[in-house]
Formats: C-alpha cells, sequence, structure tokens
C-alpha cells in the first residue's frame, strides 16, 4: 500500500506541474501573436526607410552622414545582447549568450575593446558567471518593448559613434524570420553602409564592411538639400534598426517559451500516463495478495 500512495502523491504532482506549464503555453501564444502583429508591422516600414537610405547615400557622392561612414581602423566596438527577464524559453537564452561570448573573445583575439552591455537578467547572470564584465545592463524590457525606450539607447549610441568613442555597433540577438523558424544572429548596425538593405545576416569573422549594392539607382532631386534629408533620415533609419531588433527578439521569447511549454506539457501527460499504469500494477498486486491472505486465513479454519 505504500508504494502505491507514493505513485499516486507523485502522479498529483506531476499533474500540477501540467497545470502550470499549460497555463504558460496558452499566456505564451496570446503574447506571441501581439509581439507577432508588431514585428510584422515593423518589418515594412524598417527595410523602406533603409532603401531610402541606400538610394539617397549612392545617388550622390558629394554628400555623406557620419553614420555612414565607416571607421577605420576598428579599435572599440559594442557589443549589445538581447536575452529574456524570463527563464523556461527552451534555448533562446543560450544561443544568443553564446554568440555574444563569441563574438567577445573574437574582438578581444582582433584587440579591439568592447563595450559589452546586456537586456535581460538571464543574459547578465550568464555573463557573470562566465566572468564577461557587463558595462551597462537592462532590465525593463518585457514582451512589448516601446519605441520610447529604445530610442534612448540609440541616441546615445549615435552621440557615441559620432564622437569617435566607438567604432563598431554590434547586436546579437533572435532574428524572427517567420513562426517555425528563429535564428541567433549577430548583426552590425553601424556603421549603417553594411546594412543599406537591413539584411541582417550574421556576421562573419574577417568579414569586409561593404556597402550594399542595388540594381537600379532611383534617380532623386533633393529639396531642399541631400545633406539636411540624410541629417534626418539616418538616425531615424538606424533607431528603426535597432527597435526592430528588439520586436524580432520579444516575438522569438514568446515562441520558444510556447515551444517549451508544449514540450513541457506533452511530457507531464506521457508521465501522468506511465504513472497510472504503475499505479493499476501495484493497487492489482495488493489486491491479489488480500485474496491470496484471505483464501489461506479460510483454508486454515477448515
Amino acid at each position: 500500500m505504500a508504494k502505491a500512495r507514493a505513485i499516486v502523491t507523485r502522479r498529483k504532482a506531476v499533474q500540477n506541474i501540467r497545470k502550470i506549464t499549460r497555463t504558460m503555453e496558452l499566456i505564451a501564444t496570446a503574447r506571441f501573436k501581439k509581439a507577432q502583429d508588431r514585428a510584422v508591422q515593423a518589418d515594412a516600414y524598417t527595410r523602406k526607410i533603409a532603401e531610402i537610405v541606400a538610394d539617397l547615400g549612392s545617388t550622390s557622392t558629394e554628400v555623406s552622414h557620419p553614420l555612414l561612414t565607416a571607421h577605420d581602423p576598428v579599435k572599440n566596438a559594442l557589443l549589445l545582447a538581447l536575452t529574456s527577464n524570463r527563464g523556461l524559453a527552451g534555448g533562446y537564452n543560450s544561443n544568443v549568450v553564446r554568440i555574444t561570448a563569441q563574438s567577445y573573445q573574437e574582438n578581444i583575439a582582433d584587440s579591439i575593446g568592447t563595450r559589452l552591455e546586456v537586456a535581460g537578467k538571464r543574459g547578465v547572470n550568464y555573463c557573470r558567471f562566465r566572468g564577461l564584465k557587463v558595462d551597462l545592463s537592462y532590465t525593463q524590457f518585457e514582451d512589448r518593448p516601446q519605441f520610447e525606450q529604445v530610442e534612448v539607447i540609440a541616441n546615445r549610441y549615435i552621440e557615441m559613434y559620432v564622437s569617435g568613442k566607438i567604432d563598431r555597433v554590434d547586436v546579437a540577438y533572435t532574428k524572427y524570420l517567420s513562426a517555425s523558424r528563429q535564428e541567433a544572429v549577430r548583426v552590425t548596425l553601424l556603421p549603417m553602409t553594411s546594412l543599406g538593405d537591413f539584411s541582417t545576416r550574421p556576421v562573419k569573422k574577417g568579414e569586409p564592411v561593404k556597402p550594399a549594392t542595388r540594381g537600379e539607382r532611383v534617380p532623386y532631386e533633393f529639396l531642399p538639400s541631400a545633406a539636411s534629408i540624410l541629417e534626418e533620415i539616418v538616425p531615424v533609419s538606424f533607431k528603426i534598426r535597432l527597435f526592430k531588433c528588439f520586436l524580432d527578439a520579444a516575438v522569438s521569447e514568446q515562441i520558444a517559451r510556447m515551444v517549451a511549454m508544449k514540450g513541457a506539457t506533452e511530457n507531464a501527460d506521457d508521465m501522468i500516463k506511465s504513472l497510472t499504469r504503475m499505479y493499476n500494477r501495484a493497487r492489482q498486486a495488493q489486491i491479489t495478495r488480500e485474496l491470496a491472505e484471505i483464501i489461506g486465513g479460510s483454508a486454515a479454519l477448515e
């Protein structure tokens, strides 16, 4: 009887855990749909404004902008890692922090001073565990990052890049490609010449920074002047790109958590079935023993 009771107690514990994982799965699903809508809505605007910047920058060779100018050689870089404040999201955080640590070590090997900034408690804890110095951390971002919050960070990056304090800005995050595919990548946002078409592909070590190429150049007439237009639109383009990274990270986090909790719920279902079978066998064996004792006692009395 003691074995059967232990199985019942364990089964109840698994059932309680299943309720929690199922609830978390439903919450992540609801948050994913909202985050996906924001990311999809921002994608078209982000790409179009990036194309305009690329066209404007390639139309006139006499016009330039500090954010479009690459610093050579690169002596100081800023690396921003976008992770989550909460766990239970499968390999979401581990993939990002692995790329972050790899990029950090590559910069050290190339004698590039690196300022590391991390968004999310999980990333901060990992960097502390690995002994990586975190210069600045952000924990205010949840599943709905606001543009006003990201704009403050973007303005500081622009000021640091223009003043020469940093020569490159990299972002390690999980790029949202579709509901079934997300990829942890490291992209270079500054200088912007490396992403004129917002092609957020992974940055390879030793890869030269090249401006984006386009099939046809769109002719523009600048009013009042190309310099004044670029002065306004280039910083906005950078802010939108950085904001898009935060949006992609948010929706990817919810997808990862939804998948992880769904898997945990299914495993709990399988464990409950297994424990139920174990309980039935233990209960049947107990009943058989009791019947044998009764029959044996009855035979002894005859």
